[in-house]
């Protein structure tokens, strides 16, 4: 059974603003206003971290959090086959400079999508960002190793890593983040399976594992699916 991928294509509004964290081109976020004083979500989009894969996908998702409640910037990062510290520093410096940027006096939840997920995983377990409530990964890439033994995407760990294993890039294998970790996964997913976030909730068992029955790795990050009301769920028990 082939994934649903129409959310990666599927037109979503304008951000409203365009806010820079660095002079690199890529070291942008879209950011999306919302009426309620609920906490910012600073989502990490997914895509291996290749880079044909870009932040534009995740439009649909912003869209629709800003309309639920919700304060979006979604972050774009540099994503370079080989040089993973250049993805890393762009998601500190992002987080680092988010105060500058933007309003976060109600907080802020990390959220990403599978290796966006594992990008936020690993900054809540290694930077423990200023007024961080939460991390909610969906589909996420927790486990490096895993991935690499399972060959996801055709070996996208080791185009990630550049060849050998990095312990210190792994969730599975750093601390537990100090703040509420929460994942969504569907137990249909095809593209990161399931086993995945299995390994990080085994490794980190105070983390909360939502597993969504039926459901593909694209359906975490579509609000027109069923899975979108689990995410949400999540959220809202984020932000009190």
């Amino acid at each position: 059974m082939s994934e649903d991928r129409s959310v990666l294509t599927r037109a979503a509004r304008e951000p409203d603003e365009l806010l820079r964290y660095g002079e690199h081109a890529d070291q942008v976020m879209d950011v999306w206003h919302a009426k309620d004083y609920r906490p910012l979500v600073v989502f990490i989009h997914g895509g291996f971290w290749r880079p044909e894969y870009d932040r534009t996908h995740a439009r649909p998702l912003g869209e629709a959090l800003a309309d639920e409640g919700w304060p979006v910037a979604s972050l774009e990062y540099r994503r370079e086959p080989g040089q993973p510290d250049l993805t890393t520093a762009d998601v500190r410096t992002a987080l680092d400079r988010l105060p500058d940027l933007m309003d976060v006096h109600a907080g802020f939840l990390l959220i990403g999508h599978s290796a966006g997920g594992h990008l936020a995983l690993w900054a809540a377990a290694t930077l423990n960002p200023v007024r961080l409530r939460g991390t909610l990964a969906l589909a996420p890439v927790a486990d490096l190793l895993l991935a690499d033994q399972l060959g996801l995407d055709d070996g996208a760990v080791q185009d990630f890593v550049g060849s050998g294993v990095r312990n210190d890039l792994d969730p599975v294998r750093l601390p537990a983040p100090i703040m509420p970790v929460a994942i969504v996964h569907g137990t249909a997913d095809t593209r990161v399976p399931v086993s995945v976030a299995e390994s990080y909730f085994t490794a980190h068992p105070t983390a909360r594992l939502v597993l969504v029955k039926g459901a593909g790795h694209y359906e975490v990050i579509d609000p027109l699916a069923d899975a979108w009301h689990q995410v949400t769920a999540e959220l809202t028990r984020f932000s009190g």
